[in-house]
C-alpha cells in the first residue's frame, strides 16, 4: 500500500515507488507526512509497538531530526525561505539479518552517492559531502521485534542552500550538481538503489562495496584527528567497513560508533 497524509505540495513518487520495490520487500508501503518531528524517531516508535513491516516515510518537513553522536537535522530554514522542500528526509525501515553489521552506514552512503552525482564524496562513516562541503548524512538505528531486528535507516540530503549560516559544518546543496533537481526527484533516484544495496548489504556483507567506496572516499590520504585522540594518515577501509589510520605507532582500525573524524587541515575546494 502506499499514501499521503493531507496533500503534499510536490508531485511525490509514491506510488512508482511502491511498485519498484514491493517485489523485493514484501508488504512495503510508503508514508509522505507534511510535518514531523523526526521520521527516525517516529519508525523507532512504531517498531517499539511490534511494527516491522518494511515503509519508507517522508516528511516534507522535519523539525526535531537527529543525527549521529545526538546532533540535530532539521529541513534548513523553510519558514523564511521563498521555496519550500529546501531538504530531503526520509527514513527507510525493515526487518533486517545481516551476518554482520559493520559497514551498513558505508554501504547506505554509497548507495545514496552512487544514484546523485558522480562528484558527491563519503567522508567516513556516514556524511555525503561535495567539494568539501556536507550535502547530507545518514543516522542508523536498530531495534528488536520478536524476533526479527528491524533497521531504521535515516538520511537528510540539502536540496538548495540552509538559510542558516551559523551551521558547524560548511553545507552544499544537491542543485550545485543537478540545478533542477527537488526533494522528490531526489526520493525516487535514491530509494530504489538503496533498498537494493542494503539487500545485498544484508546477504553479502560490505566487503565487495570496498572497492566502490574507495572511489569515493574523501578522508583518504588525509591527515586526520579522531575525538578519542588519535591521529595518523587515513589509509581507507577495511573489508567490515573500519576506518583504517597510519598513525606513529602503526596502523590502526577506528570502528567505534562513538568516535567521530575531522581533518587536520581544511579541504580545498574541489577536492
Amino acid at each position: 500500500m502506499y499514501g499521503t497524509a493531507l496533500a503534499p505540495t510536490l508531485q511525490w513518487p509514491a506510488e512508482a515507488l511502491w511498485q519498484a520495490i514491493e517485489p523485493l520487500l514484501p508488504g512495503f508501503s510508503v508514508e509522505i507526512l507534511p510535518e514531523l518531528a523526526s521520521t527516525n524517531t517516529e519508525l523507532m516508535r512504531r517498531a517499539r509497538l511490534g511494527r516491522a513491516d518494511p515503509l519508507l516515510l517522508v516528511a516534507e518537513r522535519q523539525t526535531a531530526g537527529r543525527g549521529r553522536l545526538g546532533r540535530t537535522w532539521s529541513s534548513h530554514g523553510e519558514e523564511q525561505a521563498p521555496e519550500p522542500h529546501a531538504s530531503l528526509t526520509f527514513s527507510l525501515g525493515l526487518p533486517l539479518s545481516p551476518a554482520d553489521w559493520s559497514g551498513l552506514s558505508l554501504a547506505v552512503g554509497l548507495a545514496v552517492a552512487n544514484s546523485l552525482h558522480s562528484d558527491v564524496q563519503l567522508k567516513w562513516p556516514n556524511d555525503l559531502w561535495v567539494a568539501g562541503r556536507k550535502l547530507g548524512g545518514i543516522l542508523i538505528e536498530t531495534v528488536a521485534v520478536a524476533d526479527v531486528r528491524y533497521a531504521v535507516i535515516g538520511i537528510g540530503l540539502n536540496i538548495r542552500m540552509p538559510v542558516e549560516q551559523d551551521l558547524r559544518t560548511p553545507a552544499a546543496s544537491l542543485r550545485e550538481l543537478l540545478p533542477e533537481a527537488n526533494a522528490a526527484q531526489a526520493l525516487e533516484r535514491v530509494t530504489l538503489p538503496l533498498v537494493q544495496t542494503v539487500l545485498r548489504f544484508a546477504s553479502e556483507g560490505f566487503a565487495p562495496l570496498r572497492n566502490a567506496y574507495d572511489a569515493r572516499d574523501l578522508l583518504f590520504g588525509r591527515d586526520v584527528v579522531c575525538t578519542d585522540g588519535t591521529e595518523g594518515v587515513a589509509r581507507g577501509v577495511d573489508e567490515s567497513g573500519a576506518l583504517v589510520l597510519q598513525t606513529a605507532q602503526g596502523l590502526k582500525k577506528i570502528n567505534s560508533a562513538e568516535v567521530s573524524v575531522r581533518p587536520l587541515s581544511p579541504f580545498i575546494e574541489g577536492h
